[in-house]
């Protein structure tokens, strides 16, 4: 059911890029959280650019063909299945959030090449047994698939719920499969100033980790070259001319051996 009462992560988010698809109360609390933090509209433009860069990678130099993005988020510009098809045409996307108003939109928007797929599933992270079922009805998990976990870890409190959702999934995925992760670190005090007027009143919470709690994350993968970074410092590259040099927050590539 859509609360247009509560401010939501996917609206707020959809406000700093700059789209439509918000309310009165996303754009207050986002307001609220970037006159305390002017970095945020900035981050999430570095978030979307590094999603571009890792994803057009993965399906270019690492011939990557399918991909689980968990934490879709509304639709924007480059979304994961446009930025992969674009690369290979072919490749298979499967979508999963539990955002009503996500649902909606990408069941309209999220259109697939006709050359492959892309498909949306209604589940919360901490689902994965109900994941990793519906996305096999898209994807072969038992070829090389990316999983996608961009600003959503944050919304776990729990950092050992977190590690085992993450270790849970990455394990049902076989050698050659790759994670990628994006999220918001500790490191300044404007953003976590900005994270508590967030928890107030908007849903869910969101808990910023260290940079090292997110590094962990990476535990038993062979990480891509340059490492757990600031977004813009993975693999920049011209279209990135115009976006901060750092931000306050992680990202990084792991492959599966």
């Amino acid at each position: 059911m859509l609360d247009t009462n509560v401010p939501q992560t996917a609206r707020i988010w959809n406000y700093w890029l700059g789209g439509k698809d918000n309310f009165a109360v996303d754009r207050a609390v986002g307001a609220q959280v970037r006159e305390a933090f002017p970095e945020i509209v900035d981050m999430a433009r570095a978030s979307r650019a590094f999603l571009v860069r890792a994803v057009s990678y993965l399906a270019g130099e690492a011939g990557i063909r399918q991909f689980l993005d968990i934490g879709t988020g509304l639709p924007t510009a480059d979304n994961t299945h446009e930025v992969a098809q674009r690369v290979a045409p072919e490749s298979r996307v499967v979508y999963v959030d539990f955002d009503p108003l996500v649902l909606v939109h990408a069941r309209a928007l999220l259109t697939s090449s006709p050359e492959g797929v892309t498909n949306y599933v209604d589940a919360d992270l901490r689902d994965t047994d109900k994941i990793l079922q519906a996305a096999a009805s898209t994807l072969d998990l038992t070829q090389p698939t990316t999983l996608m976990l961009l600003g959503i870890l944050g919304h776990l409190a729990d950092d050992d719920e977190a590690q085992s959702i993450v270790k849970r999934l990455v394990g049902a995925l076989p050698s050659g499969s790759h994670l990628v992760i994006s999220d918001g670190t500790n490191t300044s005090k404007q953003v976590v100033e900005a994270a508590r007027i967030w928890n107030q009143s908007a849903n869910p919470t969101y808990h910023l980790r260290s940079p090292e709690q997110i590094a962990r994350f990476f535990d038993g993968l062979e990480l891509l070259d340059p490492g757990v970074v600031s977004q813009p410092r993975w693999r920049p590259d011209p279209s990135s001319a115009g976006l901060p040099t750092d931000v306050e927050g992680r990202c990084g590539v792991g492959r599966k051996p």
